[in-house]
């Protein structure tokens, strides 16, 4: 099986802590963020990761992501096409048709991927994505009738979901990405409207990593042995 990693973001809210580097390139923990995705997609069985990257970067994703196992394949855009455009690049270098995983490059998730797989395929959707509840980033104040205040909450789980980044497309969604813009402003609200998109919940690790405040948790988490899977996953 084969892989996309959106790798084209530019780090520009990371501002030092990205020395220059493509945001998939930051390191975490001593190792490149994008390893941990392609060491996570090899743990599943993928043999090909195809990196949607910046032109001009190439060089620098083969020689950071080398080694862990999948053949990585750089696929360069000439200018800016977003997410979606990436994509639908990207997916133009496969050597198979069928099922592919597709993954933002800055996020640090531990997910079963093999079992998302599956789920998809049982499903029989055109695409499905990781979903992961929402934690509001301030303390709650329970308020009662009467205005009478009944307890306090510190960062609260919502009753929503957000999506992590991490997708199985089928050929329906593949042949549905546009050629600029964003997938998840085009192609998954059509495919949400045809009851042609599924979500998989993901209550692991998922890290965002945007900002230095980011990267600094990241760190932290990965240093920490708090996800020996990951970790484990790159010797």
């Amino acid at each position: 099986m084969e892989a996309i990693i959106l790798a084209g973001g530019k780090a520009e809210r990371l501002g030092a802590a990205a020395a220059g580097r493509p945001k998939a390139l930051v390191p975490v923990a001593g190792r490149p963020l994008a390893a941990y995705q392609v060491a996570l997609l090899a743990a599943t069985g993928v043999t090909r990761v195809l990196v949607s990257c910046a032109s001009g970067a190439e060089q620098a994703f083969l020689s950071e992501l080398a080694g862990i196992g999948p053949e990585i394949v750089p696929v360069p855009e000439a200018e800016p096409l977003g997410r979606g455009g990436g994509l639908r690049l990207a997916a133009g270098s496969r050597r198979e048709s069928g099922d592919i995983f597709a993954l933002n490059g800055d996020e640090l998730v531990d997910l079963d991927l093999g079992a998302m797989l599956d789920r998809h395929r049982q499903t029989d959707a055109a695409a499905t994505i990781a979903v992961a509840p929402l934690k509001s980033p301030f303390g709650v104040v329970d308020v009662a009738e009467g205005d009478l205040v009944t307890g306090f909450r510190e960062a609260p789980e919502l009753p929503h979901w957000v999506s992590c980044g991490i997708y199985v497309l089928g050929e329906e969604a593949i042949a549905l990405l546009p050629e600029r813009g964003d997938h998840e402003d085009t192609t998954f609200p059509d495919l949400a409207r045809r009851s042609r998109l599924r979500a998989y919940p993901n209550r692991g690790l998922w890290i965002t990593v945007n900002t230095p405040k980011d990267l600094r948790r990241a760190d932290e988490v990965l240093s920490a042995g708090d996800a020996l899977t990951l970790v484990g996953r790159l010797g």
